[in-house]
């Protein structure tokens, strides 16, 4: 296996490294890449699309002398050289840096509350935590959005996640947001891809059919990342979390990732749903001829809702789940039944249809 770093030193050529590990520098990557065999990881590609047209050639190479694992902290959409060169020839995987089959079920609170990257849950303490937290976000605004070429200047950008965060889980609406900020609606827009394509907003898109204009056609935004959402709402600590205003919504989003992310599930066949009378569905995922809603609710007696009975009508649903913060399952009408957080993961495994 070879690791090629995002650097090296000028004129190395070569080496070993631990375990005989090569790390050639990419000075020259044609040099570098084209006597490798076997498994190449290349890191922050994002960093040097230009390898894309090179890779296509050495991944067309009879016989294959190596195959290339290439990591990346940005979307396909900000790669697009990938998609452009390696068509037929590249598969994307977008992984999620600790989920709770990861961490354990018992740790939702503290994954809840620290998020999901290694740094932040790994901390000693949550004051130690928030002060990663701190330093990542300042570093991603100053240095990493730069990096990938993107010419938003870093006090726009930390206006609108703060905003961003405020509106954490509401449906989405440009021109309101461009209103305060005093720019056009496509900035405002723009913002959001960014966030998006760099993982650190998920975009739930509306699903819609034969209902005409009843069905709301405007997304739902969420942070993906529950620690980040924190830091940004001056949330240090379980017992502040819990008396947050936004704890309902920051569960709720916690909540959409686990299911997003779990097994048979794909971010793609994810919606949100709902009508402009008020029926609404917090999440609908689409698979094949199965359709499933959930329901989001940080409460200790999950009951049945008019819109819940609305939605399994009006969208023919196999079941809806009503994910609540416990341990347990167990049913509360037909095609509707309560599933507790810590044992989320294991359910959606075993079930058929996710």
């Amino acid at each position: 296996m070879s690791v090629l770093p995002r650097s090296a030193p000028a004129g190395r050529r070569g080496g070993s490294g631990r375990g005989g590990t090569r790390r050639p520098t990419l000075e020259d990557p044609k040099l570098a890449l084209e006597s490798l065999d076997g498994l190449v990881i290349i890191d922050e590609v994002q960093l040097a699309p230009d390898l894309f047209p090179l890779l296509r050639v050495l991944a067309d190479r009879r016989p294959l002398r190596a195959r290339f694992l290439v990591l990346g902290g940005a979307s396909p959409a900000l790669l697009r050289q990938s998609s452009e060169s390696l068509a037929g020839r590249i598969a994307f995987h977008q992984p999620e840096p600790l989920d709770l089959a990861a961490v354990g079920a018992t740790e939702s609170r503290r994954r809840w509350l620290r998020g999901a990257l290694p740094r932040s849950w790994l901390a000693p303490d949550d004051a130690a935590s928030h002060r990663w937290l701190q330093a990542f976000t300042r570093t991603y605004l100053e240095r990493d959005l730069s990096e990938l070429g993107i010419r938003v200047p870093s006090t726009t950008m930390r206006r609108f996640r703060t905003m961003l965060a405020h509106d954490h889980g509401q449906t989405w609406n440009a021109a309101e947001l461009a209103r305060v900020f005093g720019v056009s609606e496509r900035s405002v827009d723009r913002c959001l891809d960014i966030r998006c394509a760099t993982f650190m907003a998920r975009r739930l898109q509306p699903w819609f059919e034969n209902a005409g204009n009843r069905q709301v056609r405007s997304p739902e935004v969420y942070s993906t990342a529950s620690g980040i959402l924190h830091h940004l709402l001056g949330i240090h600590s379980q017992e502040q979390l819990e008396g947050h205003p936004k704890v309902g919504a920051s569960f709720e989003g916690f909540a959409i990732q686990q299911v997003v992310r779990a097994p048979r599930a794909e971010p793609e066949e994810c919606f949100t749903w709902g009508l402009h009378t008020g029926a609404e569905l917090d999440l609908l995922a689409v698979r094949g001829g199965h359709r499933l809603g959930f329901e989001l609710g940080r409460t200790s007696t999950p009951k049945v809702t008019r819109s819940m009975r609305s939605a399994l009508e009006t969208l023919g649903l196999g079941r809806i789940d009503v994910i609540w913060p416990g341990d347990d399952v167990f049913p509360l009408a037909e095609n509707v039944r309560a599933v507790g957080l810590e044992v989320l993961w294991s359910t959606l495994t075993s079930d058929r249809g996710v």
